[in-house]
């Protein structure tokens, strides 16, 4: 087992996620958010890629089991103002302020490993490969907050049937864009950059993971990992790797970054279990972001983060205290 790294970072409790001074500014952009939403449906939201603002991506609602929760939908200004994106700074309000430097344009995604038709793709022939869906899915952070999105985008199974895996592939792991260039917060060492992530390939292959190019009816904001990124709703929120440039087929379970750079703390598979606490607080209970303030009262962690029936099925028979 690999030892931690010591990076002069550590990671906040989940009490600290944010300090009281930080909130109430962020909680007056909030509110002046909300008051040019009220002007109506013309007005766009604000986002940080110049050839992303104001543009649309729509996608017919899914029909697909456990893809569009009824929970109250968390507030656009805080889901692209509260964010983690270590490559743009390590605070909350970093990838919002400094992801603006991101191109996303061209852009191009290459599949290579255990597959029978590796290459490289470009982001509009992606964003062609299959119909895109709205879906509504919870997303919860290893640090206690969570909240709900409205993410647009289809199943990544829908790549991987196209790029054929061999029966060598057992897992798939996701490479993130590393440019010091764009991203500020590369000249940290809080991780071994790029950032990387990885699944089994039957959850990979499993519907409910999602290759989001948009949230909100829009293209994805720079700071929520834009053009595309993944999204796995049942496993905390850092196991779903933002701007996307490299997915490889393997055999071996594949190197993670944070478990990488804290194995005691980050497991491979970090399916949410409210029973499992993170060594240093309670995953017990979370925060809903725009529901209240820091002082309001949490709500109890779901299961696989409340997807327990369409994927649980995947881990039977797993210690899901040893393999966390």
């Amino acid at each position: 087992m690999l030892l931690p790294k010591n990076r002069g970072f550590v990671h906040p409790i989940a009490s600290d996620i944010t300090p009281q001074s930080v909130f109430h500014t962020r909680r007056n952009w909030v509110a002046t958010m909300a008051a040019v939403a009220a002007l109506g449906p013309r007005v766009a939201w604000p986002q940080t890629s110049a050839a992303a603002r104001g543009n649309a991506l729509p996608g017919a609602r899914s029909t697909l089991p456990g893809a569009m929760t009824m929970e109250k939908i968390t507030p656009m200004a805080d889901a692209t103002s509260y964010n983690n994106y270590y490559e743009f700074g390590t605070d909350k309000s970093d990838p919002a302020q400094h992801a603006h430097t991101l191109k996303t344009r061209p852009w191009t995604v290459t599949i290579e490993g255990a597959v029978k038709k590796p290459g490289t793709f470009g982001i509009d022939d992606l964003l062609k490969l299959a119909p895109m869906e709205e879906r509504v899915y919870r997303l919860r952070c290893v640090e206690g907050w969570s909240m709900v999105i409205p993410w647009v985008g289809y199943s990544l199974a829908e790549l991987i049937r196209r790029v054929e895996p061999t029966g060598n592939a057992k897992f798939v792991q996701f490479v993130t864009l590393a440019d010091p260039a764009q991203m500020p917060g590369l000249r940290s060492s809080v991780l071994d950059w790029p950032y990387l992530e990885g699944l089994r390939i039957d959850e990979a292959m499993h519907p409910l993971a999602l290759l989001a190019f948009g949230m909100y009816g829009q293209v994805l904001p720079n700071q929520n990992g834009a053009p595309l990124r993944l999204v796995v709703p049942w496993k905390y929120g850092f196991k779903s790797g933002k701007s996307l440039v490299k997915i490889r087929f393997v055999e071996q379970q594949p190197a993670t970054s944070w478990s990488l750079a804290a194995p005691q703390e980050y497991g491979f598979y970090s399916n949410v279990n409210p029973k499992v606490d993170h060594p240093r607080w309670s995953q017990a209970t979370e925060r809903r972001l725009g529901e209240g303030d820091l002082f309001a009262k949490k709500r109890p962690t779901l299961m696989f983060n409340g997807y327990e029936t369409q994927v649980g099925s995947m881990y039977e028979g797993m210690d899901l205290a040893k393999w966390f």
